[in-house]
């Protein structure tokens, strides 16, 4: 196990999450699920307690704790995409999947776990030396709901 690991809080679901994960991203995986030794506040001995998973390279724990922490947008996975294929191949598996939608390139899947799924193109386009360039490209980001890099690329050239 790695010495820091993010750890995630799921309402019995972490299993299924962590399959979805390891089966939607590259250099994903389950390294373990872990069943409790005993009875506990949301579950039974037996039942899956923790999930040892890898998403895109960081290691992740997977813990089914119940209803009482839901995930929220102060935390999401931010995964560089490095074409519109990859872009839409990750953001339409999560929504595909349950999830939905929200601005600026990020969406929510059917867990709760928010990502940025955020095309090279685009960090290079808001960082651009040229201050025009670069608000401009940010401008376009900002009417986006999953970002499209034509647009994108289109608006730091201002065309």
């Amino acid at each position: 196990m790695a010495r820091n690991t993010i750890c995630l809080w799921y309402d019995g679901t972490a299993e299924d999450a962590a399959q979805f994960y390891a089966d939607t991203f590259p250099d994903s995986s389950i390294e373990a699920v872990h069943r409790a030794p005993g009875d506990y506040p949301s579950g039974k001995k037996g039942e899956v307690l923790t999930v040892a998973f890898t998403v895109v390279g960081v290691p992740c724990l997977g813990l089914n704790g119940g209803p009482a922490f839901p995930q929220t947008q102060a935390f999401s996975f931010q995964v560089e995409t490095a074409d519109q294929d990859e872009t839409d191949r990750y953001w339409n598996a999560i929504l595909d999947n349950g999830g939905e939608a929200s601005a600026c390139g990020w969406c929510k899947d059917k867990w709760g776990v928010n990502w940025q799924i955020t095309p090279k193109q685009l960090t290079d386009a808001i960082s651009d030396p040229d201050p025009a360039a670069a608000g401009r490209a940010f401008e376009a980001m900002m009417d986006m709901v999953k970002i499209d890099i034509a647009a994108i690329e289109a608006a730091r050239r201002g065309a």
